[in-house]
C-alpha cells in the first residue's frame, strides 16, 4: 500500500467517525428537544451557533492548515468535537428554556468548529495525495470521499435516532464521544505531521484574497446549501413527526436512507457525470446545466403543494428527486474548487470556500424555522426556490469567468 493511499484512508476514517456523530448528535438534538416542546423555530436556534463558527473556523482554519499542517486541524476538530459531545451530555430537562437553549447553542458552536476544521482538513489533504494534472483521478477521489461522507452522515441520522430511543440522550452522547476519542488517537499516530503545510507562509490578511472564479463558485456556494436546509433541516423532520405522525425511528430511518442514498450518488458523480456529458472531469458549465435543472424540480415541487395532489406522495418523491441532482451539483463544486486552487493556497481557497458553505447553511437554518413556523413546508419551498435562482445566476457568472480565462491562455 502506498503512503499516500494509507494516509487517504487514515483522513476518509476520521471523517467518517466525525461525521456519524455530527448526523447522529443533529438527530438526537432536533428530536429530543421537539419532544420536550420546542418550537421550530426554538429548534433552529439550537443551530445557529452551529452554522454562525462554521463560518469563521472556515473562513480561518485554512489560514491556521496552511501555517501549522492539515494534520493539527484535523486533530484538533476531532477533540473538540468530543468536548462538545460531553458538554450536551450535562444537559438537564430541568433548566429555563432560556438557560437550556443558550447551552445548547454553546455546546453547537463547539461542534460546529469541530466539524469544520476536520472537513477542511480532510478535503484538502486529497489535493497533496495526487499528482498534479490528474483532475480526473482528483474528481474521483473527492466524490468518493464526499459521497461516503454523506451515506455516513445518514447512517448517524438513523444512529441518533436509534440510540435516543433505545439507550435515552445522556447514555447515546457517552458512546458517541468514546468512539471519536479512539480516533482522534488513531489519527493522531498515523498521519504525517508536514501535510498541507506550506514552506512559504500565508499573511492572514490572504484569507480574503481570492480569485474572481472563487468568489463566483462560493457565492454559488452559499445559495446552494442556503436551499438545501431551507426545507431539510426543520422543516421536514417536524413535517414527518408531526403531519405524518411518524415515530422518532421512522424519521431517522427515513433521513438516513436519504442520505445514504445521497452520498451514494455524490460519489457516483464521475461516472454518471461522464456519461453525460463525455468530460474526463466536469466544468462550470455542467454545474449551470445542474442547478438550473434542480431549480426547475423544486418549483415543479413548490407549485404541487398548492393542487389537489397528495402532499405526502409529492414530499417523498420530490426530496430524493432534489436529492439526486443536489448530489452531482455539490460534487462538482467539490472539485471545482481544488482545481481552481494552487497547492500553496489549496487551504486557504478551500477554508474561504467552506465559510461559504457555512453562511448558506447558517441563513437555511433560520429560515427553515422561521418559514416553517409561518406557512409550514410550502413555505420552505418557495424560499428553497428563490435561493436556486439566486445559485443559478452566480454560476452563470461563473461559466463566462470560466470561458474569459480560456480565452486568456489561447
Amino acid at each position: 500500500m502506498t503512503n499516500a493511499l494509507k494516509d487517504y484512508i487514515t483522513v476518509t476514517a476520521a471523517y467518517w467517525a466525525f461525521m456519524l456523530t455530527d448526523g447522529a448528535l443533529r438527530m438526537l438534538v432536533l428530536l429530543q428537544f421537539h419532544e420536550w416542546g420546542y418550537s421550530p423555530l426554538q429548534l433552529a436556534f439550537l443551530f445557529l451557533l452551529y452554522e454562525f463558527f462554521g463560518i469563521v473556523t472556515n473562513l480561518f482554519g485554512g489560514w491556521l492548515a496552511n501555517r501549522f499542517g492539515l494534520k493539527s486541524t484535523l486533530v484538533y476538530g476531532l477533540a473538540l468535537q468530543v468536548l462538545a459531545i460531553l458538554m450536551l451530555s450535562g444537559l438537564d430537562k430541568s433548566w429555563s428554556t432560556a438557560f437550556a437553549v443558550a447551552y445548547v447553542m454553546c455546546a453547537q458552536a463547539l461542534s460546529g468548529i469541530a466539524k469544520d476544521l476536520t472537513k477542511m482538513s480532510s478535503k484538502t489533504a486529497i489535493k497533496f495525495l495526487i499528482p498534479k494534472d490528474e483532475g480526473s483521478k482528483l474528481f474521483k477521489w473527492v466524490a468518493v470521499l464526499t459521497g461516503s461522507k454523506n451515506a455516513i452522515k445518514g447512517a448517524g441520522f438513523f444512529t441518533g435516532a436509534w440510540l435516543l430511543q433505545s439507550t435515552g440522550f445522556q447514555n447515546s452522547l457517552w458512546i458517541m464521544a468514546t468512539g471519536i476519542f479512539i480516533i482522534l488517537v488513531f489519527a493522531q499516530t498515523q498521519l504525517p505531521k508536514s501535510i498541507g503545510k506550506a514552506k512559504k507562509k500565508s499573511k492572514l490578511s490572504s484569507v480574503f484574497s481570492q480569485s474572481q472564479q472563487i468568489n463566483q463558485l462560493s457565492a454559488a456556494r452559499v445559495f446552494l446549501f442556503g436551499a438545501r436546509d431551507i426545507w431539510f433541516v426543520v422543516g421536514v423532520p417536524i413535517f414527518l413527526h408531526s403531519v405524518l405522525h411518524w415515530s422518532f425511528s421512522q424519521v431517522g430511518s427515513f433521513m438516513a436512507f436519504w442520505v445514504i442514498a445521497y452520498g451514494f450518488i455524490q460519489a457516483s458523480a464521475p461516472l454518471i457525470l461522464k456519461r453525460i456529458s463525455r468530460q474526463e472531469h466536469p466544468d462550470a458549465k455542467n454545474a449551470l446545466q445542474l442547478i438550473t435543472t434542480l431549480c426547475a424540480v423544486t418549483a415543479i415541487i413548490s407549485i404541487g403543494l398548492f393542487t389537489p395532489l397528495n402532499p405526502s406522495y409529492l414530499i417523498l418523491i420530490g426530496l430524493f428527486s432534489f436529492g439526486a441532482i443536489f448530489a452531482l451539483n455539490s460534487s462538482v463544486h467539490s472539485f471545482l474548487i481544488l482545481d481552481y486552487s494552487q497547492d500553496e493556497r489549496a487551504a486557504i481557497n478551500v477554508g474561504f470556500y467552506y465559510m461559504a458553505n457555512a453562511a448558506g447553511r447558517l441563513i437555511g437554518t433560520l429560515m427553515s424555522g422561521l418559514l416553517y413556523q409561518l406557512g409550514g413546508l410550502a413555505a420552505c419551498l418557495i424560499g428553497s426556490t428563490l435561493f436556486l435562482a439566486l445559485c443559478s445566476f452566480f454560476t452563470w457568472k461563473l461559466t463566462h469567468s470560466q470561458t474569459q480565462i480560456i480565452k486568456e491562455t489561447t
